[in-house]
């Protein structure tokens, strides 16, 4: 018998006060008991209160992380997060597009909780050309759904209306989250060509340490597609995971701006699987 963990990889950027990006996923990841690797796309300058810079880390070397750890551990599952340039997006669906058996889910950030824009104008026609047709889901939250679908979302409606749009692109599935529109409950639409949507409700959790929340979610959900999860079940256990991550830290101060949720508030030990 091998023993083997479940290996789930992320490709994003790297958050350097450690509530988003590339380390809000490792830590999701751990949460969930999955091993997780990482192909690091941008670095930033940033802390609770706002993003400073933004530096771009070269294709060749993105291209060669991915190559790198794909040719050695295979990922159960994959997140995508930030990528702000259409050269890394190209670049990585050339990679990608020979995984069509690997689940991948890609939040799509474009702007930051500090209302920062994270992504190039030109970067958007790009994706949805390049990456969107690759994907088993999206996950935008309501700016980022206006700007994929052009239209203003302003309740539940303009939510599936947008969503229906963003399939139209090519992804599979799209969570369409609703967390920004701050009503008692949080509905998040997880919308599929052909099928019934399905609502996801949740408390709405008063707080202003929600950086990196949507990092966490997509995160969430690759960690268990990762341990065979369908997808209903997975963005399902995930919805559960953020309430209480964000219910568990509420109330700590991290920095003077928006902190980050508490990430191992309920931790699951690192699973092991043995294959003969």
């Amino acid at each position: 018998m091998v023993k083997s963990y479940i290996p789930v990889l992320t490709i994003a950027g790297s958050d350097s006060s450690g509530g988003a990006g590339i380390q809000a996923d490792l830590k999701t990841f751990s949460s969930f008991g999955c091993y997780g690797m990482s192909v690091i796309t941008a670095t930033t300058a940033q802390n609770t209160r706002g993003v400073k810079s933004v530096h771009a880390i070269p294709v060749q070397h993105i291209r060669e992380q991915l190559e790198t750890v794909l040719e050695d551990i295979v990922p159960k599952s994959i997140k995508i997060g930030m990528v702000n340039r259409p050269e890394v997006a190209r670049t990585l669906a050339d990679i990608l597009k020979h995984l069509p058996d690997i689940p991948i889910v890609f939040d799509p950030v474009m702007v930051a909780t500090s209302g920062d824009r994270l992504i190039e104008f030109d970067t958007i026609q790009i994706l949805k050309d390049t990456l969107f047709p690759l994907c088993s889901l999206l996950t935008p939250n309501l700016d980022e759904s206006s700007i994929l679908s052009g239209m203003d979302i302003n309740n539940e409606v303009s939510m599936e209306m947008a969503g229906r749009k963003i399939i139209e692109m090519g992804c599979k599935a799209v969570l369409v989250k609703g967390g920004h529109l701050k009503a008692e409950t949080v509905k998040d639409l997880l919308i599929q060509k052909d099928e019934k949507i399905i609502s996801f409700e949740s408390e709405y959790i008063a707080t202003k340490n929600l950086h990196g929340t949507g990092c966490t979610m997509s995160s969430a959900i690759a960690a268990e597609l990762a341990k065979g999860q369908s997808l209903e079940n997975s963005v399902k256990n995930a919805k559960v995971y953020i309430s209480g991550a964000i219910a568990a830290g509420k109330d700590v101060v991290t920095g003077t701006g928006h902190g980050p949720l508490n990430h191992f508030y309920e931790p699951q030990k690192q699973i092991i699987n043995e294959v003969e």
